[in-house]
């Protein structure tokens, strides 16, 4: 039985050795899945460059809205077409995601309380409310660390695997920060394996200063990293080119897209470094271009 005590840190990483993914599909950890939850991953991750840039804007549901989510259909509805895939709740889905977008969705699973209570205290939705709105994946948090939190949320996202695996759809694991943890690749670390251990297709985690080629060659399964909080516009893409060079497997942002003074020029910026290994330099210039030519 595995215990807290008399655990040796772990060192042995292989880095720079790539994960033995199998014959016949493309994406980390995922070769043994079935071909429904393949193809949705192929749709959600571009087979060519095996990485995604998912434009996130569920902040909603524990947020409110918050500044460039005020108005999502003049804020987001014309970023969805330089994405690979969209990750939001039901409610954003039906009220202001056109049906004719044609983008995979990763679909916000659990629910729960604001950020004028305790966080993390998560239920699930009903999977048949998933299939109905033909998602791609299902997004459920977990709080590794948190002393009330965690146990449920673990359990939540272990039905979320459940669930998922019945019908195709593959999962996504969340792993929150809580307000006494610390960013760093010991905790990070262990909360991706977690979330992977307990059968998540696709981790979507913070991205660290040190070590975090130990966080990704530790996860048997994709990482993408959240955007977290707006930073300025090339710190954002640096930290992108960062991660994707040592070993994620694309992005997930939200703010330090719909709050950067140009939106899209933003994302195109982040595409160019995700699918097209463009440096810092030259994402930050596109960036640049963009939004000197379309300023209004």
């Amino acid at each position: 039985m595995a215990d807290r005590e008399g655990n040796i840190d772990a060192k042995d990483f292989g880095l720079g050795i790539p994960q033995k993914n199998g014959e016949g599909f493309f994406l980390k950890g995922n070769a043994h899945a079935p071909w429904g939850m393949k193809d949705r991953l192929s749709r959600i991750f571009n087979p060519k460059s095996g990485h995604s840039v998912m434009l996130a804007f569920d902040h909603g549901f524990i947020m409110g809205p918050t500044s460039g989510l005020e108005r999502m259909d003049l804020t987001i509805v014309p970023l969805i077409e330089y994405s690979d895939c969209i990750m939001c709740t039901r409610g954003a889905l039906r009220s202001i995601v056109p049906p004719t977008c044609a983008k995979p969705i990763s679909y916000r699973f659990d629910v729960g309380t604001s950020i004028l209570t305790d966080l993390n205290d998560q239920t699930l939705q009903d999977i048949d409310e998933a299939i109905r709105l033909n998602v791609s994946m299902l997004a459920c948090m977990v709080a590794i660390g948190d002393p009330v939190h965690e146990g449920r949320t673990v359990a939540n996202m272990s039905k979320t695997v459940d669930m998922g695996n019945r019908y195709g759809i593959p999962t996504l694991g969340v792993t929150a920060v809580g307000k006494n943890l610390v960013r760093d690749a010991r905790y990070l670390g262990l909360a991706s394996r977690i979330c992977a251990e307990n059968g998540a297709n696709v981790i979507k985690t913070y991205f660290c200063e040190e070590k975090f080629e130990q966080v990704t060659n530790a996860c048997p399964v994709p990482i993408v990293i959240a955007g977290g909080k707006k930073l300025e516009e090339k710190a954002a893409l640096d930290m992108a080119w960062r991660a994707i060079d040592q070993g994620a497997s694309g992005v997930d942002m939200g703010r330090n897209i719909f709050q950067s003074d140009s939106p899209v020029g933003m994302i195109l910026a982040v595409r160019a470094i995700v699918h097209d290994g463009a440096s810092v330099e030259q994402a930050y210039e596109m960036y640049q271009t963009y939004k000197s030519e379309n300023q209004k």
